[in-house]
């Protein structure tokens, strides 16, 4: 779901998976270790369904889609360390001021 980032409280152990248009794409705590092995891509699609999420006024929908992550791609991921998490990781991340959206998994 995109969402404001006032209408969503990102939590302390809700994780950065990176950042879409100056938003970041976080993902649950519980969700991560599905997806921790995956390189996600988000498409936007016409004729938006039923959501509280903010693409749904435009008549469009997210579509994620993902593949499975290369040894080599894991290797340079586990070197890197843990990825950032908590409402502040965006700024750890890319030391921009304050994003306006945010985009999320959660399960």
């Amino acid at each position: 779901m995109c969402l404001r980032l006032d209408g969503f409280r990102v939590g302390a152990r809700d994780v950065l998976l990176g950042v879409i248009e100056g938003c970041p794409f976080y993902v649950s705590a519980a969700q991560f270790p599905y997806w921790a092995h995956s390189q996600l891509t988000i498409d936007v699609v016409p004729n938006g369904g039923d959501s509280f999420s903010l693409e749904a006024a435009d008549d469009v929908r997210f579509i994620t889609r993902s593949r499975v992550f290369a040894d080599a791609e894991m290797d340079a991921l586990d070197a890197a360390g843990p990825p950032p998490t908590g409402p502040d990781a965006m700024r750890y991340a890319t030391g921009d001021e304050e994003p306006t959206c945010s985009t999320t998994i959660h399960g």
